[in-house]
């Protein structure tokens, strides 16, 4: 059984889950993860590589071409 995951963000608490849904597309299948944190590390590794290659920032637009949000990130020295 071929099942899609599905990469969410509740609007209650801001926690970033993933998992499948159900076939009314808007209920969670069981089994949904709490991955917040490593969706957050994952989008500033891929931003941080992102303005090296381009020098600029991710910009996240809506279907009408009009912006909805801008992802700049820099990375700290250790």
């Amino acid at each position: 059984m071929n099942r899609n995951l599905h990469v969410a963000t509740s609007p209650l608490t801001g926690t970033i889950f993933v998992g499948t849904v159900l076939k009314d597309g808007r209920t969670w299948g069981a089994n949904k993860q709490d991955v917040t944190i490593e969706a957050l590390v994952a989008v500033a590794e891929h931003a941080v590589h992102f303005g090296e290659k381009t020098g600029k920032a991710i910009e996240i637009r809506r279907p009408d071409g009009t912006l909805e949000y801008t992802i700049k990130v820099s990375q700290e020295s250790a």
